[in-house]
């Protein structure tokens, strides 16, 4: 939501406001039985009500904002691309929760509660991070497709021998440690290189 969109639900929310003030006025100007100033306070509000509750993308919500509740414990608000503070605040101007949005819906798998994606979905090879990966799935509701690493070319590694001793790299411009580090770090012993 733009900060234009919200100023404008503020405004709308101000006007409600002086309109039941201003119909308080008229109907303490008459006598107490005066029904049409009192029936035409709750029109005005009404319809005051509803422009505040008005989302972005024009359709009113009917759910109010539950006093001591923020919007985003009321509503589910997964794939909105607002942020909780900005939906909340909306909350709390307008006494309306905002209708949520749909953002680009992202490709992957929904989140469980209480599990991180890394517990629900096997990303061995993928080059991300655990943290990178869950923090995708908590800020967007979905875990991501896993990604392969792309694969290394060369021969690979086996355990306790080193790359060195695998391969003559004769000629390879390259010490015997960074080249032994390769295929430590990579499980894949690099090709030679000549000169």
């Amino acid at each position: 939501m733009t900060h234009t969109t919200l100023r404008n639900a503020r405004k709308a929310a101000a006007a409600m406001v002086i309109t039941v003030a201003a119909f308080g006025l008229t109907a303490c100007q008459g006598s107490g039985n005066d029904t049409s100033s009192s029936s035409a306070s709750s029109s005005a509000s009404s319809s005051a009500t509803k422009s505040a509750g008005n989302s972005a993308d024009g359709k009113s919500t009917s759910t109010p904002n539950k006093s001591g509740k923020s919007c985003t414990d009321q509503i589910n608000y997964a794939g909105d691309p607002r942020s909780n503070a900005e939906i909340n605040s909306i909350g709390a101007d307008t006494g309306t929760c905002p209708t949520p949005e749909k953002g680009n819906k992202p490709s992957g798998t929904p989140t469980q509660s209480g599990a991180s994606c890394t517990d629900q979905i096997n990303y061995a090879g993928d080059p991300r991070s655990n943290a990178e990966i869950n923090s995708i799935g908590v800020d967007t509701g979905t875990c991501p497709k896993p990604q392969k690493a792309t694969k290394p070319t060369g021969t690979p590694h086996k355990p306790g021998v080193s790359c060195t001793d695998q391969i003559n790299y004769a000629g390879d411009p390259r010490s015997n440690a960074e080249i032994n580090s390769i295929g430590e770090d990579t499980g894949t012993c690099p090709p030679a290189k000549h000169q």
